[in-house]
């Protein structure tokens, strides 16, 4: 086959580094967004912080740069800059405090985690040394919820391999019910079963044995709420089987979740991106700035700047690597605070059109009154992309004066009622999850009555569509919902 050059023109849309930075900064919810903030900061020596905004003459530093940086002949340093002698010891030490405060460690309790409250038990209940590595390698196989999933001879082909130690089920059967009278009650269970009746047996209630009997003989009529077939069996009246399963469901399924140490509780807090406010009727949008340090490039680093394009004859490297390292963080600063500049005007044109078009929402909080909006709405309104109103919607969330939202929570399909109206599939889960709450719990209403009730209030929807929107909502099947 010859070989032959040719010339091909094409047109190609790629993304500058700035745009890369604004789409990433963009998507962020404000708590990461500090983060990256506080980052930039400790990255780039340029950038600093500011209670007022004044960002200096960069623009014009920059320019002088630009139109000298080719020009440079003169030998200069920065070392010329720098002192000669080092920094006396004197300056490094305070003496601000007296003796009886140096060297002063402060304790600090980090607390116990649930599987050393159980080691700890150990200690409580006579154990030979052999039972004792027992239990702690049982303890061991427990997990956050309080249940010990692997079966027993698992766990003693474990013991041969591990610990090379030869132990019957039998054994570690014994080691396991000393630890099942541990706290919290029911733990070491190896399932929901086990666990409930360990909990149940610990319970001083005069509708303790009922109960028991209950779970030990009669689990699986009890978890499909078959009430009528154990009232039938155990020949009991409805009363008594009511006081019974108001016991049962005041157990704990998770005993390992009631040990809960605060020190050791990691909670991960909301924090709004946006602030909306109701004052006189009026609805004012703000983005919550609270921990947000307004930005600004440092005036020193830009009198260096000025310094160094004035020595024309400066041609040695330190000069021009001084001078290249100062101009690039000088450009990324900028580009930063643009970027960041520009999220919070996205973040502002993106979210008061969002209100804008839920005004008789935002104004009192009534479900009823949202409208169906998809992202697609939003974008029309502001000239954004899609994916913009995208980013902006994920991750973000909103305060008012009726609760904290996700903003995407405003984002709904419409529904086209049988008179023609267009409403929110939204509206439709409200009138189901009322229907579900006022329903008789001893006769749940199931998907074919709610597609009945729904039809009746002019939204034609089929059953298959109800149980979806139920399933959104968390709420189970009508045979789960009942109750005694």
């Amino acid at each position: 086959m010859k070989q032959k050059l040719s010339l091909q023109q094409k047109l190609l849309q790629k993304l500058s580094p700035q745009q890369i930075q604004v789409i990433k900064l963009l998507e962020i919810p404000t708590l990461q967004l500090e983060q990256r903030v506080k980052k930039e900061l400790e990255e780039n020596p340029l950038l600093e912080m500011e209670n007022e905004e004044s960002y200096g003459d960069e623009e014009n530093a920059a320019q002088e740069l630009r139109s000298e940086e080719d020009k440079d002949n003169d030998e200069f340093s920065i070392e010329d800059y720098l002192p000669d002698d080092e920094i006396p010891s004197y300056r490094l030490t305070t003496h601000n405090y007296s003796p009886d405060d140096k060297h002063v460690d402060i304790p600090f309790s980090v607390g116990d985690t649930f599987h050393e409250f159980l080691q700890e038990q150990i200690g409580m209940v006579y154990l030979d040394e052999r039972q004792r590595l027992l239990a702690e390698y049982i303890i061991g196989n427990i997990d956050e919820d309080g249940y010990l999933r692997r079966d027993l001879l698992s766990i003693s082909d474990d013991l041969a391999f591990n610990q090379n130690l030869d132990v019957a089920e039998e054994e570690l059967a014994l080691v396991l019910s000393v630890i099942q009278d541990f706290d919290p009650p029911g733990v070491a269970a190896r399932d929901l079963q086990e666990c409930l009746l360990l909990q149940l047996r610990r319970k001083n209630n005069p509708n303790k044995e009922l109960a028991i009997t209950i779970i030990r003989d009669f689990f699986e009529e009890f978890t499909k709420k078959h009430f009528d077939k154990i009232v039938r069996k155990l020949n009991i009246e409805e009363e008594e089987l009511k006081d019974a399963i108001d016991l049962i469901l005041k157990l704990n399924p998770k005993p390992g979740s009631s040990y809960s140490n605060p020190l050791n509780k990691s909670n991960q807090h909301i924090v709004p991106d946006f602030i909306l406010e109701n004052i006189d009727g009026e609805l004012q949008l703000s983005l919550n700035q609270r921990n947000m340090p307004e930005l600004r490039i440092n005036e020193s680093y830009l009198d260096m700047l000025r310094t160094l394009t004035r020595h024309k004859g400066a041609a040695n490297r330190n000069h021009k690597e001084t001078t290249a390292f100062v101009k690039q963080k000088l450009d990324s600063a900028k580009w930063f605070i643009d970027a960041i500049r520009q999220r919070q005007q996205t973040l502002m044109v993106t979210m008061s059109e969002i209100i804008d078009f839920q005004k008789e929402y935002f104004q009192d909080g009534d479900e009823t009154k949202m409208k169906p909006m998809i992202l697609k709405d939003i974008a029309e309104r502001t000239g954004l992309d899609i994916s913009t109103i995208s980013r902006v919607s994920n991750s973000k969330y909103i305060q008012t004066h009726f609760g904290i939202f996700p903003v995407k929570y405003f984002f709904s399909e419409a529904m086209q009622k049988d008179t023609g109206e267009e409403v929110s599939t939204r509206e439709i889960k409200m009138i189901l999850k009322e229907c579900i709450d006022n329903e008789d719990k001893r006769h749940p209403v199931t998907d074919e009555e709610l597609t009945q009730i729904l039809k009746e209030k002019s939204y034609n929807i089929a059953r298959r569509t109800v149980a979806k929107y139920r399933e959104q909502l968390d709420i189970p099947v009508a045979r789960l919902r009942k109750e005694l």
